[in-house]
């Protein structure tokens, strides 16, 4: 006696759709546009920001980086840039620069 399992077949399909969504969003949240880079910005809990290679030019960001490097060095197990400084004030100065 066989017997199908019709609606097991069409959730298998559903199921690998949705997975392959997945790892195209973590593809595209991993992959930063061409004159763009990673910064992870916070004290506590780090938020990653993607920011115009433009910003380097930036006397604003300079003096930021600058800071960062004298109280934190430039170890950066993120793999990205690491600021170590509240979200509001990393906000404030790069929207000064648009």
């Amino acid at each position: 006696m066989a017997f199908g399992l019709p609606g097991f077949v069409h959730g298998k399909k559903a199921l690998r759709r949705s997975l392959s969504g997945i790892k195209e969003a973590a593809l595209k949240s991993t992959t930063i546009p061409k004159g763009y880079f990673a910064v992870y910005v916070g004290e506590d809990q780090k938020k990653r920001y993607v920011v115009p290679l433009s910003y380097l030019n930036e006397p604003a960001f300079q003096e930021l980086l600058s800071m960062v490097e004298e109280e934190f060095g430039y170890n950066h197990p993120m793999g990205g840039l690491t600021i170590p400084c509240r979200e509001d004030i990393f906000i404030n100065i790069t929207f000064q620069l648009n």
